[in-house]
């Protein structure tokens, strides 16, 4: 029987080993609890210099007189207060009266955009599920669009709505019959047309990106059993595949909305410095009011604007979805 001896440790020593326990182990754990925060910090830099901070700036200069007479230094402008917000909802006024004939516009082509880009990418998801030869070169194809630069895509619209010589006339009028004439598609009416095209053929490849990722996730078997049970096509489709959707379709709703209500690359790109009134957008309408009329102080306010009823949609859009969930989920 082996006995076994304690040293004794006096009381300096084991307070020493003590105390240099917490030290050896707190630069482990402040590396492991530090490091994501240290890993965001480029990305949240970058942020604060990229948007946040122009932000600022430009709800600052909404509070200003600001003109051409003040472009070399923009902080000595005179305060207007709220005088650019004023004039910019008088609708009875031209300067908000132009401002509200832009804001519905975009409304309507907003709605119109996003409703056509969730139908036709939500039907050539549900349409590429099964397989046949040849998927994999359709699915490439359908997102060209998408993949094309912005600049690129729409200059080559833009030769597309010619008058003289366009293909939509040459397809319309010419080989069609369609039309009595050729039409003006950059000028008028017919602009708004022309805009919402544009925007449907550039925005639904990534809904249906985004409906084809959210289709992989819905098993098989679901529509295995439902046809068993003698349900055709579209009850499938409204009993199993669209409430299977319905998160991945409020996000990719909200997403759309927001990219297409502030769209500015596509109107400025298609229709240059000056947008036709029947596709005045309101993005190309407040670069107008601020790069056109020399009247920045307006302009943010414009801006200012449009952010808060940006956040208001999106809050109760946020508030209305996630109360839905929580009622499907009781």
């Amino acid at each position: 029987m082996t006995s076994t001896v304690e040293l004794p440790v006096s009381k300096g020593e084991s307070g020493e080993t003590a105390a240099r326990g917490p030290r050896r182990r707190a630069p482990g754990r402040i590396r492991r609890v530090g490091l994501p925060y240290l890993l965001l910090l480029p990305a949240l830099i970058l942020e604060l210099l990229v948007h946040l901070v122009p932000m600022v700036i430009g709800i600052v200069m909404s509070f200003k007189q600001l003109t051409q007479f003040y472009i070399r230094d923009w902080g000595a402008a005179p305060w207007a207060g709220l005088d650019n917000f004023r004039v910019s909802v008088d609708f009875d006024a031209p300067v908000g009266e132009a401002l509200l004939h832009s804001f519905l516009v975009t409304i309507a082509f907003t709605l119109l955009s996003v409703g056509l880009c969730w139908l036709i990418g939500t039907t050539a998801a549900i349409c590429m599920q099964d397989t046949f030869r040849g998927r994999g070169l359709l699915r490439a194809l359908f997102l060209v669009p998408y993949a094309l630069p912005v600049y690129a895509a729409v200059i080559t619209w833009v030769f597309m709505f010619q008058h003289d010589n366009g293909l939509v006339n040459h397809v319309l009028h010419d080989q069609l019959g369609v039309t009595d004439k050729p039409s003006f598609w950059l000028i008028g009416d017919n602009s708004f047309i022309a805009l919402l095209v544009v925007s449907v053929w550039k925005g639904w490849p990534f809904a249906f990106l985004i409906v084809m990722a959210g289709l992989q996730n819905i098993p098989r078997e679901l529509y295995e059993a439902a046809a068993l049970d003698g349900a055709g096509m579209w009850q499938q489709i409204r009993r199993i595949t669209l409430p299977s959707l319905s998160a991945v379709n409020q996000v990719l709703i909200l997403v759309l909305f927001l990219w297409t209500f502030n769209d500015f690359n596509t109107p400025y790109v298609l229709f240059g410095k000056s947008a036709p009134e029947a596709a005045d957008l309101i993005s190309v309408h407040i670069y107008q009011a601020s790069f056109v009329t020399w009247n920045f102080g307006t302009g943010s306010a414009m801006s200012v604007l449009l952010l808060l009823f940006l956040l208001l949609v999106t809050g109760v859009y946020l508030a209305v979805t996630s109360r839905g969930r929580r009622a499907s989920r009781a």
